[in-house]
C-alpha cells in the first residue's frame, strides 16, 4: 500500500525541517507563499540556517518545493506551520493560520487530515481553524475529513535538541485518526511520540511548555534586579544555588523569540476571555519585556559614573537576534535596547555575524561588517553568540576608548572584568 502524500504548509524554522525529515520517507511537498523562499531553497540555501546545503540536496530527499496551490492538490495529509505571532496590543494574529485553513479547505477531499503545528491558545484548532475548513472545503468534520495537533518543539540554533530527538506530542480529532498521526510521526521521530487524549491537551501542553519558561526567567531577572541592589553578583549567586540537586538552572537576560516571548500571551487571552485574569503569567511577562529599558538605565549610570559625555557617544551592540547561534531576529528584545539608546541620539554600531543584512535593512538597522578599534565609549555584549564567548576581555577593551564602559547581558565574562552585567 502506497503510503499518502504529505503538504507542509509553510516551510520556515518549523515546516523546513519537518519537510525533509518526512521526504525521506514519503513524497512531500513543500508549499510557501513566499516566491523568494521557494528559489532560495531549490538553489540548496537556507536562510534560517536550520538545514545545511548538503541536507537540502540528499538523493534521498523526495521532495518539491513549490508556490502553487495545484501542486499539492494531491496530497493526503496537510500539515499546517505557519507562524502564529501577537499584534501590537500583545494580542494573538492568527492571520496566516487563518488564511492557509482557507487555502486547504479550498483543495481539501474527502479522507483527508490536516495536522496543525503552528503554536495557539487552548481550543484555537477546534474554534476557529476546523469552521473554515468546513467553510471552504464544503466537507463534514470527522465525518468527511479530519485533523490532528501536533505542536512544534523547534529550538532553533541548537544542533543537539534537533527534530528527531525531541519527543513529540500528537493527538487527533477522533480515536483513529489520532493512532494514524500518532504512527505518523513515528516514522520520523527517534525520540518518540506521546499521545495526548484531546486536541486541546496538546495545545495547552505547548502553550504552558514556554509559559513555565517564562515565569521562570522572569523570577530570576527580578532577582538580578534586586541583588543589584544589593550590590550581589548574580550569575555567583546561581551557581552557588545550583549546588542542590533540585535548584533549577534559569538564568537572567533579554526574553523575546517567537515562543517564550509570544505563547504566554495567548495564554493570558483565552484565560481573559474566560473570565479569570492570569496574575502570575501577565506580571511575568510584563517583568521580561521590562528588561531591554532596564539594561539601558544600568548602562547610562555605569557610563555617567566614569564622567562618559553621553553626548555623541559611541555604543557598540554586539548581536541582535533573539538568542545565541541563529538569525531569527523575530520578537528580539535586544531592540528594546537599541531604540532606547537610539532616543538618546546615541551613534549606535550594531555587530551580528549571524544576522542576514537583506533581513536587518528592513528594521532600517546597519550592520558593520567589522568593529573597529579605540572606537567606542560602550559596549554591550546583548547576544551570546559563539564569536563573541571567544573574544578575551583584553581584545573587547581595544574595541573601547580609554575610559570606556562593557555591559556583558549574557555574563559571558568574570564579573571583575566587566563594568555591569545582569
Amino acid at each position: 500500500m502506497l503510503k499518502k502524500k504529505i503538504a507542509v504548509i509553510g516551510l520556515g524554522y518549523v515546516g523546513l525541517p519537518l519537510a525533509i525529515a518526512f521526504s525521506k520517507k514519503r513524497i512531500v511537498k513543500g508549499y510557501d507563499i513566499n516566491q523568494n523562499r521557494i528559489d532560495e531553497l531549490k538553489k540548496g540555501y537556507d536562510k534560517t540556517l536550520e538545514i545545511s546545503a548538503k541536507k537540502l540536496k540528499e538523493k534521498k530527499n523526495n521532495i518539491h518545493f513549490t508556490t502553487k496551490v495545484n501542486d499539492i492538490k494531491e496530497c493526503k495529509i496537510f500539515i499546517i506551520t505557519v507562524p502564529t505571532p501577537i499584534d501590537k496590543y500583545k494580542q494573538p494574529d492568527l492571520t496566516s493560520l487563518k488564511e492557509s485553513s482557507r487555502l486547504v479547505g479550498s483543495i481539501l477531499k474527502k479522507g483527508d487530515i490536516v495536522i496543525y503545528e503552528s503554536t495557539v491558545y487552548p481550543g484555537a484548532t477546534e474554534e476557529v481553524c476546523i469552521p473554515i475548513l468546513q467553510k471552504s472545503s464544503k466537507l463534514i468534520f470527522n465525518k468527511d475529513f479530519f485533523c490532528g495537533y501536533s505542536p512544534e518543539r523547534i529550538n532553533p540554533g541548537d544542533k543537539k535538541h534537533t527534530l528527531a530527538d525531541i519527543k513529540k506530542i500528537t493527538s487527533g480529532s477522533n480515536h483513529k485518526v489520532a493512532k494514524e498521526i500518532d504512527k505518523l510521526y513515528n516514522e520520523i521521530i527517534v525520540a518518540g511520540t506521546h499521545l495526548a487524549k484531546s486536541i486541546k491537551i496538546a495545545e495547552a501542553a505547548k502553550v504552558i511548555e514556554n509559559t513555565q519558561r517564562d515565569v521562570n526567567i522572569a523570577l530570576i531577572n527580578e532577582l538580578s534586579i534586586i541583588f543589584q541592589k544589593l550590590n550581589i553578583d548574580t550569575t555567583s549567586v546561581l551557581e552557588a544555588a545550583a549546588t542542590k540537586w533540585n535548584f533549577l538552572p534559569f538564568k537572567p537576560g533579554l526574553v523575546g523569540g517567537h515562543c517564550i516571548g509570544v505563547d504566554p500571551h495567548y495564554l493570558a487571552y483565552k484565560s481573559l476571555e474566560v473570565g479569570y485574569t492570569p496574575e502570575i503569567i501577565i506580571s511575568g511577562r510584563r517583568l521580561n519585556d521590562s528588561m531591554g529599558l532596564y539594561i539601558f538605565d544600568q548602562l547610562i549610570k555605569l557610563m555617567t559614573k566614569k564622567n562618559i559625555n553621553l553626548v555623541g557617544a559611541n555604543i557598540l551592540l554586539m548581536g541582535m537576534t533573539f538568542k545565541e547561534n541563529c538569525p531569527d531576529i523575530r520578537n528580539s528584545k535586544v531592540f528594546d535596547l537599541y531604540n532606547a539608546l537610539k532616543d538618546l541620539n546615541l551613534n549606535i554600531d550594531v555587530y551580528d555575524p549571524w544576522i542576514n543584512t537583506l533581513t536587518i535593512n528592513k528594521q532600517k538597522i546597519k550592520l558593520i561588517p567589522k568593529i573597529k578599534e579605540g572606537k567606542y565609549d560602550a559596549i554591550i555584549i546583548a547576544v551570546a553568540h559563539d564569536e563573541f564567548k571567544k573574544l578575551s576581555i583584553k581584545k573587547l577593551k581595544k574595541f573601547g576608548k580609554k575610559n570606556h564602559v562593557i555591559y556583558d547581558v549574557k555574563s559571558i565574562l568574570n564579573s571583575n572584568e566587566v563594568d555591569g552585567r545582569l
